[in-house]
């Protein structure tokens, strides 16, 4: 996809279309990281740190912790 640098006051814009933001999980007001390198202009969404309280509205009364298999031991590990 193409789009055109525009001016938007002293500084520069791009639009970014609405098919790019949705595929990106991007909305209005997200902070993202603009990254430059060998030229290359990079946009990085910032992650979110969720609250206590955020995480709890995930929350669901019937997940059910279990155990799981991380592999062979590799070192001095106590089981």
């Amino acid at each position: 996809m193409y789009t055109t640098i525009q001016k938007w006051g002293n500084s520069r814009a791009v639009r970014l279309p609405r098919s790019i933001i949705e595929k990106a999980g991007l909305k209005e007001k997200d902070q993202v990281e603009l990254v430059v390198k060998d030229g290359n202009i990079t946009i990085i969404p910032v992650k979110k740190h969720l609250t206590l309280r955020e995480r709890a509205a995930d929350y669901h009364e019937t997940y059910k912790p279990s155990e799981w298999d991380t592999g062979k031991s590799t070192g001095n590990e106590i089981w």
